[in-house]
């Protein structure tokens, strides 16, 4: 089958072998898996990271947004039969989804969007699951819940934040508050259904003052943390929720003590990861982000259409994913013939 693979971890993305074209034999099912034939995947920021840090002697396949039609089933496989049209964010300790051909347990799958090209699919399963589980696992924000409470989202403008404001407001009564430097990004987050937006690039207490949304509940930062991180403790209301993804080298949490603030760290490959006895629940999940898309609650957060699935068009991703201007989800879809 054709992948898009590397070896050696950390190379420029202009180097020849940071992503290459390969051919890789098609694995076979476990008792849980399905056997996907990829139709769309989309980028995310982790690829780039771990195609700078991860290497190993065999060639590495990245990727973890896959939309495809089901192909083959394990032996103990319940929920899904061959054919059926599927999406998810897969698990980052296998093999990801740059190939025609991925295993992936049902346990984190569910139906594609049945209104949604494949392409607009792919956007959605990685950046749905972390949002949801921001929201309503590590905050513990009840569905239409959060009545007179003010949610500030630092980073608005990416995919996890494209997906959040639209989760958080119009499935719960929060007001919420986006992130963005640029005009571009400050329209999107408006389009998706922020109530404010604040500029990142300015001091953040002033802005909320004037909006008189000083203090907030809750924040949710999806980057840069630790540069933002005395401004969030600012601006919170004592007692309030912080909740992160980012990676920042070092984070001093003491200034959170004198408010009482709590602090709540999201990796949606924990579940997969430790094979959690509510792994399920994103399957779960997903099937219920399927369902509020074919709704049209939730829009598709797809960005740019970078073509086919080939190594050229995968290092074009990359390079625009580190170079920071991103604005939704970057997709690509189908192989090239031949």
């Amino acid at each position: 089958m054709k992948a898009i693979v590397y070896t050696q971890p950390g190379l420029p993305i202009e180097d020849p072998q940071s992503l290459y074209d390969a051919e890789l034999p098609v694995p076979k099912p476990g008792a849980h898996d399905l056997l996907v034939e990829i139709k769309a995947i989309a980028v995310n920021p982790v690829d780039t990271k771990i195609r700078a840090s991860r290497g190993a002697d065999q060639p590495q396949v990245l990727g973890w947004d896959a939309v495809g039609v089901v192909r083959e089933i394990g032996a103990a496989v319940t929920l899904f039969q061959p054919g059926d049209e599927v999406f998810y964010a897969g698990a980052i300790d296998r093999p990801g989804t740059y190939s025609e051909y991925h295993l992936v347990d049902e346990r984190i799958v569910g139906r594609k969007p049945r209104t949604l090209d494949n392409a607009s699919a792919a956007a959605l399963p990685l950046t749905s699951i972390t949002a949801w589980e921001l929201l309503f696992d590590r905050l513990g924000i009840e569905a239409d819940g959060g009545q007179g409470k003010r949610l500030l989202v630092i980073g608005a403008g990416g995919g996890v934040g494209s997906i959040l404001i639209q989760l958080a407001s119009k499935l719960t009564q929060l007001t919420v508050i986006a992130s963005a430097s640029r005009p571009q990004t400050q329209h999107w987050v408006k389009a998706l259904g922020a109530h404010h937006v604040v500029d990142h690039s300015q001091a953040l207490q002033p802005q909320l003052a004037a909006l008189e949304l000083d203090p907030v509940d809750y924040v949710i930062s999806l980057t840069h943390t630790d540069t933002y991180l005395a401004q969030l403790v600012e601006v919170l209301r004592p007692q309030g929720k912080l909740a992160l993804i980012d990676d920042p080298a070092q984070l001093d949490v003491v200034p959170l003590k004198r408010k009482s603030l709590s602090l709540h760290w999201e990796l949606m490959f924990t579940r997969s990861l430790y094979q959690t006895q509510d792994m399920v629940n994103q399957h779960h999940l997903l099937q219920r982000v399927s369902q509020l898309a074919d709704e049209g609650v939730l829009k598709t957060t797809m960005g740019e259409h970078f073509g086919t699935i080939n190594a050229a068009n995968l290092k074009r991703a990359h390079a625009l994913i580190e170079s920071g201007k991103a604005k939704g989800k970057i997709v690509l879809e189908g192989f090239d013939q031949g």
